[in-house]
C-alpha cells in the first residue's frame, strides 16, 4: 500500500507539472491570438501594395466594379456584398454572416489590379441561420463522403487491427525475449517496444490507405510539442529509468554484496526498475534512486575476499620503536585468523612530543573472518604483548608554565628534586590463544537479506549468471 501510495504521489506531481506546462503554452497562444485579432480589428481599411498611377483610364472604375460583383456572385457567402468604385477606391457594403466572410471579400478586392484602396463598410449579421447553414452543409457533405468511402475505411481499420494484433502476439512471447535479453527488465522493454511500434506501423498503413498522411504529420507536430513539455516535466523519471536500464546491463554489484554507495553502506538486497535496495548494517532498508547509483561512487567490499585492516598504537618516546614493531609483528604472525600472504607489516607513522605512533597492518579472508572482530582481537593481542614486554603506552602530557605577575603577587616556584625514573621491567608475556578468539563472520544482516530475497514477491534485475563489470 505504501509503495502504491508513493507511486500515485509521484504520478500526481508529474501530471501537475505537465498540466502547468500545457497551461503556459495555451496562455501564450491565447495572447498571440488576441494580439493578432486586435491588430486586424484596428486596421479596417486594407491598402494594396500596387503603385498608384498618375493617369487613369476613365472606364477603369466600371471594370473594377463589374469584375468584383461577378466574383462575389459566384460565392454564396459574398453574394450580398455591394461594390462602389471611385478613382480606384473600392468601397464594400452590404451584409455578410461573420468576420471570416468579410475578410475574404476584402482580400479579393485588394488582389484586383487597379484598386488603389479598399474601404470596409460591410455589416456582420452574426445570425444563427447564416452561420449554421454552412456548417450543416459541410457536415452533411462529410457524412456523405464517409458513407461512400466506408469500404475503404473498413479496410484501413482491418489493416490497423491486424498489424497491431500481430505485434501484440509477438510481444506477448516474453519468454523468448527474456531468453535473448540479458535480464527480464530488458526483455520486457523489448516486448513493449515491439507492441508500440506495431501499433504505430498499423496506424501509418491505415492512414496511407486513406491518403491522410498529412493528418499524421500534423499530429506528429503536436505530439512533438506535447512531448517536449512532458520531457521537461518528467526529466528526473526518464533519467532514473535510463539509469535502471544501464545498471541492469552493466551490473556493478550482485545481491548480498557489501557495498558503499555515496557514503551509504549496506548489503545489496535487490535492484528494481526505480531504486537500489540496501540493508544497512543496523538492519534497516535503504532505497537509493538508480540515477544516483549510476552516477555515484561505488565501493564493493565483496569483490575481493582479501581485505587489509590497520590500527595505530603508541609507545613512549624513550622506548625502542624497532623492538616494539618486532614484538607486535611476532604476535600478529601467531594469530591464525590473519593471512600469511600478504604478511603483516608495521611502520612508524609519526614521532610526537611524548610518544611514537606505530601503524600495524594485516590481511584477512572476509569469507571466513569478520573484519571488525579480527581487528579488535589483533589490537588487543598486540597491546597486551607490548605492555607485557615493558613498553609504555603513553598518556597525554600537559606542561604548565607559571610566570610572576606585576608586583610579585605569585610566590617564587619551589624547586624540588625528582627521583630518577626507575628502569622498565618486563612482565611475563601472556600467551595469545588465537584459536579461542571468536572471529567468525557475523551473518545476522546477511541472514535477513536472504529471508528478504526468498520472498520472491518483488522484481530483481540482478543476475548471478552475468559477470560484474
Amino acid at each position: 500500500m505504501k509503495a502504491a501510495r508513493r507511486m500515485m504521489l509521484v504520478f500526481y506531481r508529474q501530471l501537475k507539472a505537465f498540466v502547468e506546462a500545457i497551461g503556459i503554452l495555451v496562455c501564450l497562444f491565447a495572447v498571440f491570438t488576441v494580439s493578432a485579432q486586435g491588430q486586424t480589428d484596428s486596421n479596417k481599411t486594407a491598402e494594396p501594395t500596387a503603385v498608384i498611377e498618375t493617369k487613369r483610364d476613365v472606364g477603369a472604375d466600371r471594370s473594377i466594379k463589374e469584375r468584383l460583383q461577378a466574383i462575389y456572385r459566384e460565392i454564396d457567402a459574398l453574394s450580398d456584398v455591394q461594390v462602389h468604385v471611385n478613382e480606384g477606391v473600392v468601397s464594400l457594403s452590404g451584409a455578410v454572416a461573420n468576420d471570416g466572410a468579410a475578410e475574404r471579400a476584402l482580400e479579393l478586392a485588394t488582389r484586383l489590379q487597379g484598386a488603389v484602396a479598399v474601404e470596409d463598410r460591410i455589416d456582420r449579421t452574426l445570425s444563427v441561420e447564416d452561420n449554421l447553414d454552412p456548417f450543416l452543409q459541410k457536415t452533411g457533405n462529410t457524412v456523405d463522403a464517409v458513407i461512400r468511402a466506408w469500404p475503404l475505411y473498413a479496410i484501413a481499420a482491418l489493416v490497423f487491427v491486424g498489424v497491431s494484433l500481430i505485434a501484440h502476439l509477438i510481444a506477448s512471447a516474453r519468454g523468448v525475449w527474456r531468453f535473448f535479453a540479458p535480464n527480464p527488465f530488458i526483455g520486457d522493454l523489448i516486448s513493449q517496444s515491439i507492441r508500440f511500434f506495431g501499433i504505430l506501423a498499423g496506424l501509418l498503413l491505415a492512414l496511407s490507405i486513406l491518403d491522410a498522411m498529412a493528418l499524421f504529420g500534423a499530429a506528429a507536430g503536436s505530439a512533438g510539442l506535447i512531448g517536449l513539455a512532458v520531457g521537461f516535466a518528467v526529466k528526473d523519471t526518464i533519467e532514473n529509468y535510463v539509469a535502471s536500464l544501464m545498471l541492469s546491463v552493466r551490473q556493478p554489484f550482485r545481491a548480498d554484496d557489501h557495498v558503499v554507495i555515496n557514503d551509504m553502506e549496506g548489503i545489496v538486497v535487490r535492484l528494481t526498475s526505480r531504486a537500489t535496495i540496501l540493508m544497512t548494517l543496523d538492519g534497516n532498508h535503504l532505497r537509493i534512486p538508480n540515477s544516483e547509483v549510476f552516477k555515484g561512487i561505488i565501493l564493493n567490499y565483496t569483490r575481493n575476499p582479501q581485505r587489509r585492516m590497520t590500527f595505530n598504537l603508541g609507545v613512549d618516546a624513550d622506548d625502542d620503536p624497532i623492538e616494539a614493531i618486532s614484538a607486535g609483528l611476532d604476535t600478529m604472525n601467531s594469530l591464525g585468523f590473519l593471512l600469511e600472504n600478504p604478511k603483516p607489516i608495521a611502520f612508524i607513522e609519526e614521532v610526537g612530543d611524548s610518544n611514537i605512533v606505530i601503524t600495524f597492518a594485516a590481511w584477512i579472508d572476509q569469507t571466513k573472518t569478520d573484519f571488525l572482530k579480527a581487528r579488535s582481537a589483533a589490537i588487543n593481542a598486540v597491546k597486551t604483548v607490548l605492555e607485557d614486554q615493558g613498553f609504555t603506552l603513553p598518556e597525554p602530557i600537559y606542561r604548565l608554565r607559571l610566570e610572576g605577575g606585576d608586583g610579585g603577587l605569585l610566590p617564587a616556584p619551589t624547586v624540588r628534586e625528582v627521583p630518577a625514573a626507575q628502569p622498565k621491567t618486563s612482565r611475563t608475556p601472556r600467551p595469545v590463544a588465537s584459536d579461542q578468539i571468536d572471529v567468525s563472520q557475523d551473518d545476522d544482516v546477511r541472514r535477513q537479506v536472504a529471508e528478504e530475497r526468498a520472498r520472491g514477491d518483488q522484481e530483481d534485475l540482478l543476475s548471478d549468471v552475468r559477470p560484474i563489470e
